[in-house]
């Protein structure tokens, strides 16, 4: 009789299958598959091969605390003799002597997450059971029958691969681009990824029901938009906007996901300090990323908070311009999120394709913080009824803003501006690191019928008289070099377009502001009681801001909102201007020293100038990139940077990986934080 098949060891080629399911880069020691694509694994037998004559085989597979096969979380399959799509499924690729290597399949609609891998052998009446090893699985991006599928090899890599990128702040007259480190690929990533899922309330209520669900990257897209606040659960970040970060970080000294991430598992689950809307919106792309859903980080400019689903905005001014706290409708300068790609088959048909996920926490969503997934499609075309969460992002991008202004005989002048939110929606280029608009994803041109008919879709019979041409017209213009530290003017222009001279009363009013709208200290104030504008003529005002008034009392946002209101003498009628300004930082010179040759040691030289007229002290620079530096670098400077005078350190790293990769800096100070750089860096391979 023949002796039992024994099985001496298995090897789950995690080199050679990472490579082939292009997750190699989070490392060859674990085996990390994505769905519906084969991996192979081979058995080395101690006594004798296995005969297929005489041997029967079977595999079984198990996912979650409680594995159950009519919850998609247990399967068990014989081998066959080719590859079953749709099923799990397993068949002999070779068998050479001891040695058996085995193909194995998932579905394209696995359920993904840590799986445990064993075999059953029998020969006869006899059975014995192998612990073969444990493989991650994950979505796939390059299989057409996954619904994460995306038919464009270059935005796999830039949605998927990548792992630096960059994330638009600023205003949308002046945009920023600041980069960012996603790094979805370093170490112990996967594993806290996997480890959110398994903190979320939805997991610890009904591990069995969450598990079963995680085929679906829709459900997966909603876990995470409400794991990365921390609003209702032990989630990653928590938001904070009152520029008071003593007690934490920052939202603008992070560079990138990582650490923010590592921090919250080394501490066990304890939220994060601080993070704003780009924050929120990064962490959750590279925990996308990371399980294989592509994604990309958004930015709306002139983004509304809509507080009451009436896509109308309301805001008060009193006779001075300010804004008066009689309702919670905001317009932040730029709001961002994140936009997952899948299909959607809970949805009637047309809405696959870019989903909106917001987990910055402004309102609930089925009583818990999160927003979307929300089809990009149905936000365009007004189909509010679309789940999930479609008016609240139809109202970021399109809603009406009226204005309410108080006059000193105690009337209410209304102005409505049906064009002012939904701005240069932008996201990164695939493939470079230049900006792309994607406003018309979102809506149609500004002022065009469609545009009006959609917003009417939505909002029902409330549409505004069309706009008459403005006898008096009145714009907020900037001046060249608006640096920190530097005094610079403002104006108001006001184009006359009557035949006649017309005098008016002008008041010219600046404030400090932060990106999400809340007014600060008045750093700028002129009145006019009697100007004479000539007829056909646009005449310009000045308003000097000084550093000394703006200095002490400027978010790290550099934000100032210049009002300008016009009141014409005779007819008493009022006309507002409204615009934001962006203060610029300095630039960080970054310099590398060296030849970029993979696990070669490289240095970095970081430069930046004091451009503010007093000393920076507690100066530092911060330095990371995926495959680059293995974590954060740190420099700190011991002595004042004077004004004028350099900051300067030197930076050592060992690259690990090559090809193009960012490295991203910060620089902090007493007085000058957040102030970001960055340097691409083509790593050449390690010689053989």
């Amino acid at each position: 009789m023949d002796q039992d098949l024994e099985l001496d060891r298995c090897d789950l080629n995690c080199q050679l299958n990472n490579k082939s399911h292009r997750t190699s880069e989070v490392g060859c020691q674990n085996l990390i598959v994505r769905r519906g694509q084969p991996f192979t694994v081979t058995l080395h037998f101690l006594s004798r091969g296995y005969q297929e004559e005489v041997d029967q085989l079977a595999l079984n597979v198990e996912t979650g605390p409680c594995p159950i096969e009519d919850s998609g979380t247990k399967a068990h399959f014989s081998l066959s003799d080719s590859i079953q799509e749709k099923t799990w499924s397993a068949s002999v690729s070779s068998n050479n002597e001891r040695a058996l290597a085995l193909t194995i399949c998932s579905p394209p609609d696995a359920r993904i997450g840590l799986y445990h891998l064993t075999m059953e052998a029998s020969m006869g009446s006899q059975g014995t059971s192998f612990h073969l090893g444990n493989f991650t699985l994950l979505f796939n991006p390059w299989c057409p029958d996954d619904a994460v599928f995306l038919d464009n090899e270059e935005q796999r890599r830039e949605y998927v691969l990548t792992q630096h990128g960059t994330i638009y702040q600023g205003l949308k007259d002046c945009i920023e681009a600041v980069p960012w480190n996603f790094g979805q690929f370093e170490d112990t990533i996967l594993e806290i990824c996997l480890q959110l899922l398994d903190t979320s309330p939805k997991f610890t209520k009904d591990s069995n029901r969450d598990c079963s669900r995680r085929n679906d990257p829709a459900y997966i897209g909603r876990v995470v938009s409400a794991m990365v606040n921390c609003n209702d659960d032990a989630g990653i970040i928590a938001g904070r906007w009152d520029d008071k970060y003593e007690d934490g970080c920052s939202p603008m000294s992070w560079m990138g996901s990582v650490d923010i991430l590592k921090r919250w598992r080394r501490y066990g689950c304890q939220a994060v300090r601080y993070g704003q809307c780009w924050v929120f919106a990064a962490v959750a792309c590279t925990v996308l990323r990371c399980l294989g859903i592509p994604s990309r980080v958004i930015t709306n400019y002139h983004s509304a908070h809509d507080t009451n689903s009436n896509l109308v905005i309301e805001q008060y001014l009193d006779e001075h311009g300010n804004r008066q706290k009689k309702h919670r409708d905001m317009i932040w300068n730029f709001h961002c999120w994140v936009e997952a790609w899948m299909a959607r088959p809970d949805l009637s048909e047309g809405y696959d394709g870019w989903q909106v996920l917001d987990p910055t926490p402004q309102e609930k969503s089925e009583n818990v913080y999160c927003c979307g997934p929300a089809p990009v499609k149905a936000v365009k075309e007004g189909d509010l009824a679309v789940a999930y969460d479609v008016p609240f992002i139809f109202a970021e991008v399109n809603a009406d803003v009226l204005y309410f202004l108080q006059q000193k005989d105690g009337s209410v002048k209304k102005t409505i501006h049906t064009s002012t939110v939904g701005q240069k929606i932008s996201t990164k280029t695939v493939g470079k690191d230049d900006r792309e608009d994607i406003t018309h994803t979102y809506k149609y041109p500004e002022g065009s019928d469609e545009e009006r008919q959609v917003y009417e879709k939505a909002n029902h019979q409330n549409k505004p008289p069309p706009a008459e041409e403005n006898e008096l017209v009145i714009r907020i213009k900037g001046s060249e070099n608006m640096n920190k530290g530097c005094d610079f003017d403002v104006f108001a222009v006001i184009s006359n377009n009557t035949d006649i001279d017309r005098e008016c009363r002008l008041m010219l009013v600046a404030r400090t502001i932060s990106y999400s709208g809340v007014l600060g200290t008045e750093c700028g104030k002129e009145e006019h009681q009697s100007i004479v504008l000539p007829a056909r003529e646009d005449t310009t005002v000045p308003l000097r801001i000084l550093y000394e008034r703006y200095g002490d009392c400027m978010t790290q946002d550099n934000l100032i909102k210049v009002v300008a209101m016009l009141q014409e003498s005779q007819s008493n009628d009022v006309l507002l201007g409204i615009r934001d300004i962006y203060v610029k930082n300095p630039d960080i010179k970054v310099r590398i020293l060296g030849e970029p040759v993979q696990n070669k040691k490289l240095v970095a030289e970081l430069t930046l100038k004091n451009p503010l007229p007093e000393s920076l002290i507690g100066c530092s620079f911060m330095a990371e990139g995926a495959g680059l530096t293995q974590g954060q670098k740190v420099k700190e400077l011991d002595c004042p940077i004077e004004p004028g005078q350099d900051a300067k350190v030197r930076i050592d790293f060992v690259p690990q990986q090559s090809g193009l990769c960012k490295l991203v800096v910060d620089f902090e100070s007493d007085r000058l934080k957040g102030v970001k750089g960055f340097r691409n860096v083509i790593i050449r391979p390690m010689p053989k």
